[in-house]
């Protein structure tokens, strides 16, 4: 997802890139839809183009886990979810730090 739109006024553009190539480097093959959140409506959250996803798709392309998310809420592909999240640390005390060194 490569992020467009003004300061504080996020949407953010699906590409097709390399895994050279960041989505911020500009080099994409292809625009596969857009995202917005800041939407009222949840079904114009998302626009994707499902057709050329789904020809990607079969030429092996892999998804990020954000993108996997989206296209399932939608109901273009089939599968779980899979959490997106950072696992949280348990927190140490400062004295339990200096004890360990």
């Amino acid at each position: 997802m490569q992020r467009i739109g003004r300061r504080n006024d996020p949407s953010f553009r699906v590409v097709l890139t390399d895994s050279k190539n960041s989505t911020k480097s500009g080099k994409f093959l292809e625009i596969l839809g857009t995202y917005n959140p800041k939407a009222e409506n949840k079904k114009e959250r998302t626009n994707f183009v499902n057709d050329r996803i789904k020809y990607w798709l079969s030429k092996g392309v892999k998804l990020s886990d954000t993108m996997r998310n989206f296209l399932i809420s939608d109901k273009i592909i089939e599968g779980k979810k899979v959490n997106v999240l950072p696992k949280k640390k348990p927190t140490v005390k400062r004295k339990e730090l200096k004890a360990k060194k």
